[in-house]
């Protein structure tokens, strides 16, 4: 431990309980303590979320523990949930893109269930979804419960300034502004992006009970218009999600290693800018001194006379 004393004069001495640490206090931030060894070779750590890495970055802690494990369950769930899907889809595949009756092609080719060997085992595509389906309600519960409890809602919902925000974020991207848009945990495109995938995981999990069991949940499925309307909205949503997992992806290796190392390790290494040197304290004259004198202190100041 050590303590800082300010001294009459402007000062301050540091008094170390044991082998040669020093440490300063600053007045809101935090504290920050340098320990050096006996061979003269020491380490800054920043109490808090931050780590020295070296004498020029710091390791910032951006993801907690429960977030990174909930996010990299939710990724072989959703893998499983999609293939498993499109084996069930496969046995009824009614979606195409046309206008009407005119059918242009299917929205999966044969190609595509042939090569991924999606076809036939309708059975096994059935209970790979019922049963990591649940896994994806218990894990998403989790989540949800854990935003709220912890406060990490906070860094994703959206504001009144996140749409004008995101709009930002959307030209900087296009290298169409300049100026960096506001960069929080997340900046305002993500917190939009996240949301809006958070809903459309809620809308897949109610409109997948619907289909599950249209009879015993009933009057479930007339949230969707029915039991088709139930499994178009399904299918939707589904593709939506797919999308997002892909643009993640590219958006994750575009931002770089640093930040996917974030989600791994649950630290982003930064190189802290330089503080300001502060201005050097003006000193006060003594009594009956003014500027200008050869020690630096203050003149003497000639009384003012007094008539009567």
């Amino acid at each position: 431990m050590r303590r800082v004393t300010e001294m009459t004069d402007g000062t301050s001495a540091s008094a170390d309980d044991g082998a040669g640490a020093s440490a300063s206090a600053d007045d809101g931030a935090g504290a920050r303590a340098d320990a050096s060894s006996g061979a003269g070779a020491g380490a800054d750590a920043d109490v808090g979320s931050c780590a020295t890495v070296d004498a020029t970055r710091v390791a910032r802690l951006k993801h907690p523990r429960a977030i990174r494990w909930l996010h990299w369950i939710n990724f072989p769930l959703l893998f499983v949930m999609i293939w498993s899907g499109l084996r069930i889809y496969w046995a009824e595949d009614i979606y195409a893109f046309g206008i009407g009756s005119w059918q242009w092609f299917a929205f999966f080719p044969e190609a595509i269930y042939e090569n991924l060997d999606l076809e036939r085992r309708v059975a096994r595509g059935m209970a790979f979804h019922f049963t990591f389906g649940w896994l994806f309600v218990i894990n998403g519960l989790i989540y949800a419960i854990y935003l709220a409890a912890s406060g990490e809602w906070r860094h994703i919902i959206p504001d009144r300034r996140t749409p004008r925000e995101a709009k930002d974020v959307l030209l900087h991207d296009l290298h169409m502004k300049k100026e960096t848009p506001p960069q929080g945990l997340y900046n305002a495109a993500q917190r939009m992006a996240y949301t809006i995938v958070l809903l459309m995981a809620a809308i897949i999990v109610i409109s997948g009970f619907a289909i599950y069991k249209p009879t015993q949940l009933y009057p479930l499925p007339l949230l969707f218009g029915g039991y088709q309307g139930a499994r178009l909205i399904h299918f939707s949503m589904t593709i939506g999600l797919l999308l997002f997992f892909l643009v993640h992806v590219v958006q994750v290796i575009r931002a770089g290693w640093n930040n996917f190392r974030a989600m791994v390790t649950g630290y982003e290494i930064e190189t802290p800018q330089p503080e300001p040197e502060p201005e050097p304290e003006r000193e006060l004259g003594r009594p009956g001194h003014g500027p200008g004198t050869d020690d630096g202190l203050a003149e003497p100041v000639e009384p003012a006379e007094v008539s009567r």
